[in-house]
């Protein structure tokens, strides 16, 4: 078998390491328990998070035993941010994310068998820590000039809004979790984001102060496109991974859209499919990108990761149908929903407005006249089906899934029609 390191190396699921050589020994020697935290932020995980979990994943697959830690301790807290002071948010709000992440996290990794995953919680230690046992149990192995020279603090410090010491402790906690997990469970690594570095090297200092024991960090890097600039952001803002907080059609699509210089180097990094097929769809990119069978199998493969194969069926049938001409009266009315939310529509009344109108009111078509020269030529769909007949109204056998309907004009010029109640 390849060698996991070699493996997450080629996909481009490492940036920091402790010593490799020692690392590489220490994978190799047998099943490693290792770690990655996961702080409730918010109320779901997104694409940065993925990244995590699927490195947690390869690292299973090798043998070795995860532990997801789900932060309701420093989830309180946040780590510091570039952009300025996170707000703190109320602990049952805490609560219920950090429930969320759980949820979310246990559907990737497996639970049972020799590699089994375990989900533990950094509140179970750390509330039962006095001001007292932090500070001469813990603070006293830190000095303060190395803490002030982690990158993220010195930016702070250096801002207008400086940094507070709720924040600047956050490393601390960072680090005993580390601790706590070595002597619990015998983690002996960490991984995480690359911009965890200084936080993650901090508990790997910690253990050699306190039990004088070895152990290892590896960082994921921070996923930017070819130009250089920070991947995952939509018009909607994070691509999450909560189908309320972003639509599996949505999300599909978000997906479909990478461009060619990053989809393969995407492939690799967020889908498990291996070597030869990557490398399949890298010829496809270089000599058919019209194609756009690369991003096709990235959009399918993480929708059906995250989501779930029925779901992906749906979104793909919702896809089709709507920019294929398929069965729109298949699709589910939030499917639908989704599908459609960025195109033009118009109200009108059931029974009452025809064709002209939609093409009118939705601004497809610039006047009436327009609008039947559109219908008689054939030009004009509704629900994917040629309309012809210009003084026709619609009626509530048109209507789909949601009380609405979708015309088009031509091959690509689609709307949404709603209804005034």
């Amino acid at each position: 078998m390849t060698d996991i390191l070699d493996d997450l190396q080629w996909r481009g699921l490492i940036a920091q390491h402790t010593d490799i050589d020692a690392l590489r020994e220490h994978l190799n020697a047998g099943p490693v328990t290792f770690y990655c935290g996961f702080d409730p932020t918010a109320a779901s995980l997104h694409h940065g998070h993925l990244v995590q979990i699927l490195l947690m994943r390869h690292l299973q697959l090798a043998g070795h035993k995860p532990l997801a830690l789900v932060g309701g301790a420093t989830g309180q807290i946040g780590d510091p941010r570039q952009s300025g002071e996170r707000q703190l948010q109320p602990t049952e709000v805490v609560r219920g994310w950090a429930d969320n992440l759980r949820n979310q996290i246990s559907r990737f990794l497996d639970f049972e068998g020799p590699a089994a995953a375990t989900m533990v919680n950094n509140l179970d230690w750390t509330e039962e820590l006095s001001a007292i046992d932090l500070l001469r149990g813990i603070g006293k192995y830190f000095r303060v000039g190395t803490m002030l020279g982690k990158d993220i603090v010195a930016r702070r410090l250096a801002s207008d809004e400086g940094i507070s010491y709720t924040e600047f402790s956050y490393q601390i906690l960072q680090a005993n979790d580390f601790l706590e997990l070595h002597r619990r469970y015998g983690a002996t690594l960490e991984t995480g984001g690359n911009d965890q570095w200084g936080n993650m090297i901090g508990g790997v200092d910690l253990i050699r102060k306190v039990d004088g024991e070895v152990s290892h960090v590896l960082t994921t890097p921070i996923i930017t496109k070819a130009d250089g600039t920070k991947f995952g952001k939509s018009e909607g803002g994070a691509i999450w991974l909560d189908p309320t907080m972003m639509s599996p059609y949505a999300f599909y699509q978000f997906w479909l859209q990478v461009e060619d210089a990053d989809v393969v180097r995407f492939l690799k990094i967020f889908t498990f499919l291996d070597r030869a097929r990557i490398e399949e769809l890298e010829v496809e990119v270089a000599e058919r990108p019209h194609a756009r069978a690369a991003q096709k199998a990235l959009a399918a493969e993480v929708t059906k990761l995250v989501h779930g194969e029925e779901e992906f069926e749906r979104v793909l049938g919702a896809t089709n149908a709507l920019w294929g001409g398929g069965d729109l009266r298949a699709i589910d009315a939030d499917t639908l929903a989704s599908a459609t939310s960025d195109l033009p529509r118009a109200t009108v009344k059931l029974g009452e407005a025809t064709m002209v109108d939609a093409l009118v009111e939705t601004g497809l078509e610039k006047g009436r006249g327009a609008a039947r020269r559109t219908i008689a030529s054939g030009g004009a769909y509704l629900n994917n089906v040629k309309f012809e007949d210009a003084e026709a109204v619609f009626t509530a056998d048109d209507v789909l899934a949601g009380h609405r309907l979708l015309i088009r004009k031509g091959r690509r010029n689609l709307a949404v029609i709603e209804f005034d109640d």
